[in-house]
């Protein structure tokens, strides 16, 4: 798992680009980011997948905010954090979600 962050200067928005390598990814069928970013949507974001098994997805996250919290749904029934996240924080579910410092 990974997280690239690009900051534009034309607009304030921060490129991230989400990656579950295929060992990551536990043989999923399908994946899904799902965060503040989404409003938790389950289904909003789905990530691709490459032909090398990984799964990739690029959001424009508003610089406003500074950081974002987020998990990874897998085959719409397992959840996972990001192992690279900048960030854990307690949820209501008793677990942690990732968060991403934009």
């Amino acid at each position: 798992m990974s997280l690239k962050k690009q900051t534009l200067k034309s607009r304030p928005v921060c490129k991230v680009t989400f990656r579950v390598t295929k060992e990551a990814a536990k043989d999923a069928k399908t994946i899904h980011i799902v965060g503040d970013f989404n409003d938790w949507n389950e289904t909003a974001t789905a990530m691709k997948a490459l032909k090398s098994g990984d799964f990739t997805a690029m959001l424009e996250l508003d610089t406003s905010k500074a950081a974002y919290e987020f998990r990874y749904l897998y085959d719409g029934k397992v959840w996972e954090n990001d192992w690279e996240a900048d960030a854990y924080v307690a949820n209501s579910e008793g677990t942690e979600n990732s968060v991403v410092n934009v």
